[in-house]
This record gives structure tokens, sequence and C-alpha cells, in this order.
């Protein structure tokens, strides 16, 4: 009887568990999305809306509007527009893993309630990044639209490529999920709201966000300094695929270096990840 039932019990393959189990985390992830959208939207659209209201609405309506350094020829509204669109991606692939694993991590052990999950502890980190990539996507497809509606100066985008687009939203999705991978297994729970204080405000006034990487050649010890940056190379390519009139790194040198900050991240993250689970 024993022999009989267990030849008639249907067997998954440990490739299809997995992909279950996998696509199960990620329902479940969107099922507390949906019942918190609206706070995800607002924190997702409200620092890049004020700032374009101000310096591309306000500003040119009182006479004191801001032209983009060099000889660019273009309104400061097209200039900074794909540098909203990165930070939007890039900060909000981080939060959306950094935050609730600093939390999981915590006292309460919540994240033993993940991994009880039929993956290997590794996939479980994976499955978070994706899930903040999406939300990063989301984040990106709402900015953009509001830089182009919100400003009183003439916003000059086209997407000049759509494989360049694509890859580099994907990249700096994946690279900021990771990111925030490294920091939620590293930055305790009461110190996480201190350390994006110290992060975003840096790394986005130093991330090429308001200003092109080549006009910093005047200053050339900075814009050395900034290439350690990745925020750089999400602005930077989305200058590429968006803004190809105003001067950008080459395509080449974006991928590459965003190519080589997902691999040591997602190496970097993963590691901790699992050290921190596993003891």
């Amino acid at each position: 009887m024993s022999s009989a039932s267990t030849t008639s019990t249907p067997q998954i393959s440990g490739g299809h568990l997995y992909l279950r189990a996998f696509w199960g985390l990620m329902l479940r992830d969107a099922r507390v999305l949906a019942r918190e959208f609206i706070p995800f939207l607002l924190r997702t659209v409200m620092n890049p809306l004020l700032f374009t209201f101000v310096f591309t609405y306000v500003f040119p309506k009182i006479g004191s509007g801001i032209t983009p350094g060099g000889n660019t020829g273009v309104s400061f509204a097209t200039v900074i527009a794909p540098g909203l669109v990165a930070v939007a991606i890039f900060f909000q692939g981080i939060a959306a893993v950094a935050l609730p694993l600093a939390i999981e991590l915590g006292g309460t052990r919540e994240i033993e309630d993940r991994v009880m999950a039929p993956l290997p502890v590794g996939l479980v980190a994976c499955e978070k990044v994706v899930w903040s990539g999406l939300q990063s996507i989301i984040a990106a497809a709402a900015v953009l639209p509001l830089v182009i509606l919100v400003s009183a100066e003439p916003v000059s985008i086209h997407v000049a490529s759509w494989p360049m687009l694509i890859v580099i939203v994907l990249l700096a999705a994946l690279v900021a999920g990771y990111l925030g991978l490294v920091i939620g297994t590293v930055v305790r729970p009461k110190q996480i709201g201190l350390i994006f204080s110290l992060v975003v405000v840096p790394v986005t006034f130093l991330g090429c966000t308001y200003y092109p990487w080549q006009q910093l050649a005047s200053i050339r010890w900075l814009q050395i300094v900034t290439l350690v940056n990745p925020l750089v190379y999400v602005s930077e390519g989305l200058r590429t695929a968006l803004t190809p009139q105003i001067p950008h790194m080459q395509s080449a040198v974006v991928i590459g270096a965003l190519l080589f900050l997902l691999a040591a991240f997602a190496w970097l993250g993963t590691w901790l990840f699992m050290r921190r689970v596993i003891d």
C-alpha cells in the first residue's frame, strides 16, 4: 500500500518547485503592495514632483529660470528629466529591499517565514530584488510623465534607442535592488533612517542628476570622484536613451559599469543575506 501510494503521487521536479515557490513569494509581495499602493505612489513621486515644480515651473514663471551649463542649447527641464527618472528608479529599488529586510532581520526574525519556502536561501534574496525591480520600473513610468506635464519649459525628450532604454532601466533596477540588499543586511533597523539620510542626499546631488557628467570637466577631481557613484551611470545611460542631444557618457562605459556593479552587489548582498539568515 505504501509503495502504491508513493508511485501514484505526482512528482514535482526541483526546477518547477522552485519556480512555483518563487512565484508564490512574488504574489505575496504583490498583495502587500496592492494594500499600500497609494502610499507607495506618493513616496515615489513626491520628491521628483516638488523638485520639478519649483525649478521648472515656479522659477521660469518668476523670471529666475536655471539654465544648464555649457552650450547644450536645451532647457533645464530637459537636462534633469533623465536624472529624476534615475533617482526614482534607484531609490525606490533600494527602499523596497532595505527597509522591509532590516525589519525582517530584526528581533522578530520575520525572515524565517520566507526562508521556509522550498527555495534555496539565495533565491529568496533574489526574489526580493526582482520584486523591488518591478517597483522601480513602476516608479520610472510614473515620474517621467510628471516631469513633462509639470514643467513650464519645453522638455525635449524622445526615445533615441529602445534597446538602450530597456537595458539601462533593467540594470539600474537590479543594481538598486542588490544595493538595498547589502544595506538591509548590514544596517540595524534603528539606524536605517539615518543611513538613508546620509546616503540619499550626497548620492543624489553627486549622481549627475541635475547636470551632465561631462560638464564636471572644469572640476576634474570631482568628476573623477563621482565615478564611484552608481547613480551617475544610471543618469548618463538614461540621457543616452532619452536626450541624446545632451553630452553623455558612451553607452559601452555605462553598460559595462552597471554590469560590474550588478555582479559586485549581487555577490556581496547574497553572501551577507545568507550569513545573516543561516546561523
